[in-house]
């Protein structure tokens, strides 16, 4: 595919440093057009209805001109500007006038432009496409990597092939990010004995129990330490961004009366809650008649201050060096609003993760609390839609559904360049690098029906969206310079 570079009109901006480009520019006549009207809906079931939504392309940004070029980069991707910002050897975070940043190993301003799940496929068919198309695992992820390059990603997030990276030269590798899920360990071992199998007739979100996670269990801190310990062999890589625990573990509200109402009373859920509950009022046998929603609200944060403490204990135990990214929050009604939760968060995680569905763009009004209640930045850890003229039926996946393949290139920068505006967000991972096969009976419906990916099960690209997201990407640095300009 032919490599789109793609830039955007360079600003005058006192909190932005000097980019070192040329001021070369495009054109005056660049035609501003209105957004697209796209038609969406939720999955393809007959209970998902179309509606229409607006999507703000570069090229409908008023003001905005793309075309310019971008500063060099560095070989982990950040913008070399002409002001040295400290190498320290490792990502970390910064802000920068009104704009969150990483900084680069080398000390140069960076966004994660990501995609998670970069890994081959798994399907006899998939495989068989490999071999044919790359020859080796090995060469998938040499000639992979260079395409993403190309396209202007400069990381990969949770559930890529690292070991892959690992071994490729470092003028090949790309940052990436590390998974390790402690709670899910324990959860998927609490299910299979059937510790907890009345719970788990009523499992809630991601099949927890009474859709708690069970932070006070006496196992938790072996599991903890059973799998942070495998860090350690990253430790000393500086293309390893940091570290996500877990995914979408439920943080709600109503936890507090899940324990005292579901678990019985000598249940260690239970005495906890109560303890809690007790002290909080500042007597004994306080029943739960008598908690309010702020006190539910405070009870989940302090189930999230257990699991923190424990996490990232063990993550500086292991490896002092890298990002803790966070727990990967995901659900509206719940996290996402709690202030007390991102109050938590922010005592622990350097960058706040959470996989942003059900909206079909950010909000920005939740994206400055976010920054507010925490002093943290974020990262969209996972976000897609589907195309229906993929073939694929679409039915399940919490992505929306557009028509087409153009349509979801529409949708994806519409939606990075809300990120890209409000300046809290540090990184942004596409949900995924490849469609399931969806004639592999072994993977999860969700992922084998669903057009979630850059590129099919065959190794084809998605063109009309990666050509989208090649334009866009190539204009990230111009964009945040545009947007500051106007703060």
């Amino acid at each position: 595919m032919a490599i789109i570079v793609a830039g955007a009109l360079c600003c005058c901006n006192n909190d932005m440093p000097d980019s070192g480009v040329p001021e070369v520019y495009p054109d005056d006549s660049h035609e501003v057009l209105p957004p697209y009207n796209v038609d969406a809906r939720k999955n393809s079931q007959a209970t998902s209805e179309w509606s229409t939504w607006q999507a703000y392309t570069l090229d409908c940004i008023e003001g905005f001109v793309p075309g310019a070029p971008e500063p060099e980069t560095d070989r982990f991707g950040g913008w070399k500007t002409g002001t040295d910002y400290g190498a320290t050897g490792f990502f970390r975070v910064q802000k920068i006038g009104s704009r969150w940043w990483m900084i680069t190993p080398e000390g140069n301003l960076y966004l994660s432009k990501g995609v998670t799940s970069f890994a081959p496929g798994n399907s006899d068919r998939s495989k068989a496409e490999l071999a044919s198309r790359f020859g080796t695992v090995s060469e998938w992820a040499r000639q992979e990597i260079s395409w993403l390059k190309e396209t202007g990603f400069n990381s990969v997030g949770s559930w890529s092939r690292d070991s892959e990276i690992l071994r490729l030269d470092d003028s090949e590798k790309i940052p990436y990010c590390v998974i390790v899920s402690p709670m899910g360990a324990l959860n998927g071992a609490m299910k299979s004995s059937g510790e907890e199998k009345d719970g788990y007739a009523a499992a809630g979100w991601e099949g927890y129990p009474y859709d708690f996670a069970c932070v006070f269990h006496p196992d938790f801190d072996r599991y903890v330490e059973e799998k942070i310990s495998v860090i350690s062999k990253y430790r000393d890589d500086p293309y390893c961004i940091g570290y996500f625990t877990d995914n979408e573990i439920p943080w709600k509200d109503y936890a507090l009366d899940r324990c005292l109402e579901e678990w019985p009373a000598t249940h260690i859920n239970h005495i906890k809650a109560q303890e809690w509950l007790d002290a909080r009022k500042g007597r004994t046998g306080v029943s739960l008649d008598e908690a309010t929603d702020d006190d539910r609200k405070a009870f989940i944060a302090y189930c999230l201050d257990i699991y923190l403490q424990k996490v990232t204990a063990a993550l500086k135990k292991y490896d002092p060096n890298h990002l803790y990214l966070g727990c990967r929050f995901n659900q509206w009604k719940y996290e996402l609003v709690n202030e007390e939760i991102f109050k938590v968060a922010g005592r622990y995680m350097d960058v706040i993760s959470l996989n942003h569905y059900q909206k079909w763009e950010p909000d920005e009004t939740a994206m400055r609390n976010w920054e507010a209640w925490s002093g943290k930045p974020f990262m969209v850890t996972e976000y897609y839609v589907k195309g229906e003229d993929s073939g694929l039926p679409n039915a399940t996946g919490a992505g929306w559904n557009v028509r087409t393949q153009t349509e979801r290139g529409y949708f994806f920068q519409n939606f990075t360049r809300v990120l890209v505006k409000g300046g809290t967000c540090v990184g942004w991972h596409w949900f995924k690098y490849m469609d399931n096969d969806p004639e592999d009976t072994s993977a999860d419906p969700s992922n084998r029906d669903s057009n979630k990916g850059m590129v099919q099960w065959n190794y084809n690209r998605w063109v009309p969206l990666v050509e989208s997201m090649d334009e866009f990407n190539h204009n990230v640095w111009n964009l945040a310079e545009f947007y500051d300009s106007q703060k």
